[in-house]
């Protein structure tokens, strides 16, 4: 047997997955992955698709998600940088360990100052994003991408437009920056 890079170049594997997707009638299949599974629907998406990477053969291990996603997973992660300053203690809740306490007065203190500067974050649009495809050819299965695009949800259609575009090498990405508020989603 021929000794591979990982499972994502192995022939048998890139012909499995071409008999999936023909059986599912698209040039991709669906992962499930549990993870993804607390975000909004149509926010973000794991597939796989077979393509082509220096002239050879590989399974495209991809994440396709929302940039409205990618701007307020950014602003997150920098609002709970900023709280832990003052609340050194806290832990955001999808972090916490089942032995994890801290005293509801002082989680309540600590979540709306995570509030609070999210707000701000937001309208000082000190976080801006654009859209982008990360390549990471490290992965453990064939080679990763991480895929932003700017469009209000993930569909077949997006999908199938995005790995045209990117087997044809004619992807093109909007290089605006974009910022977002909470605010927006609520309207």
């Amino acid at each position: 047997m021929a000794n591979y890079k990982n499972d994502g170049y192995d022939p048998e594997e890139i012909s499995a997955l071409k008999d999936e997707c023909s059986q599912e009638g698209k040039s991709f299949i669906y992962v499930e992955d549990e993870d993804l599974d607390v975000l909004e629907e149509g926010e973000c998406r794991h597939i796989q698709f077979p393509g082509q990477y220096q002239g050879q053969e590989v399974i495209f291990d991809t994440l396709v998600y929302t940039l409205r996603l990618h701007h307020s997973s950014l602003v997150y992660e920098m609002a709970v940088e900023e709280v832990q300053k003052t609340f050194p203690t806290y832990v955001p809740p999808e972090e916490r360990k089942p032995n994890y306490k801290i005293a509801p007065d002082l989680e309540e203190e600590a979540e709306t100052a995570l509030t609070e500067i999210i707000e701000e974050i937001e309208e000082t649009e000190t976080v801006k994003v654009q859209e982008h495809v990360e390549v990471d050819l490290e992965s453990d299965y064939g080679i990763a991408l991480d895929v932003c695009l700017n469009v209000d949800e993930i569909t077949d259609e997006v999908i199938e437009d995005f790995i045209a575009h990117f087997k044809a090498n004619t992807l093109s990405l909007d290089t605006t920056l974009y910022s977002f508020s909470s605010d927006e989603e609520e309207d």
